[in-house]
């Protein structure tokens, strides 16, 4: 299994607190958060990491180098901001898996990778998002479902309770061949948006703990829920 994680953000909300910086190279007790998913990652057959990155990629590359734990590490670096989707498919020449893992590099939802791998092949899905039950969504979109089928996406609202994109992906690599954007898009806003409703997108409800660290809240409490054990 290859995993891509999306390390361009800039983090303008956390630039209060989090100066000069890559937003997955904010620190969390010492460390940079991206170190965090890497030993995630390292638990399960991961082949090789794809960091997809832009804004200050020079501090990943000589945090991280060319392995990690003896898992070689390639860096698809954007000469100029291209959104979450233009950044996928910038990164698709370092990647030769048939089913790509993608990851954001800015949240934290350690789910069971095997389990998520498993059920993605097994059913031969297309597209398929690891999603979060949440009892607060004020923060966060929401993802409509029917049975295991993702059928639109809501803004941010205040709803009780409600199911969130977990920001983790199973795709197959051919679906990438009918993406007809320009070459700066949003995997979320644009091309998810798209495919809703189409049977296309799948999505499996995981209970990990989840944290997005480009909200300042969620930033501050990471310390206490982001794990290297």
């Amino acid at each position: 299994m290859e995993a891509l994680i999306l390390a361009g953000g800039l983090g303008t909300r956390l630039s209060k607190v989090v100066k000069d910086l890559p937003k997955p190279m904010a620190p969390v007790n010492g460390k940079p958060f991206l170190y965090y998913l890497f030993i995630w990652l390292k638990r399960y057959d991961v082949s090789s990491i794809v960091i997809s990155a832009g804004y200050k990629h020079e501090t990943i590359i000589d945090y991280f180098g060319d392995s990690f734990y003896d898992i070689p590490v390639k860096y698809a670096v954007e000469n100029k901001p291209m959104g979450t989707g233009g950044a996928v498919i910038n990164s698709l020449k370092y990647i030769s898996s048939d089913n790509i893992l993608i990851i954001n590099g800015d949240t934290w939802f350690p789910i069971d990778l095997n389990e998520f791998y498993s059920r993605h092949v097994r059913h031969n899905h297309i597209f398929t998002i690891a999603l979060k039950r949440m009892f607060d969504l004020s923060r966060y979109g929401s993802v409509k479902t029917e049975g295991h089928n993702i059928t639109g996406f809501i803004e941010k609202k205040t709803l009780r309770e409600g199911l969130i994109n977990g920001g983790i992906y199973l795709v197959k690599r051919n679906f990438f061949k009918s993406v007809q954007f320009a070459d700066v898009f949003s995997l979320e806003k644009d091309l998810l948006v798209r495919e809703a409703g189409n049977s296309i997108l799948k999505g499996i409800i995981f209970d990990a703990p989840f944290i997005d660290i480009g909200v300042p809240e969620d930033y501050t409490r990471a310390g206490t829920v982001v794990s290297d054990e």
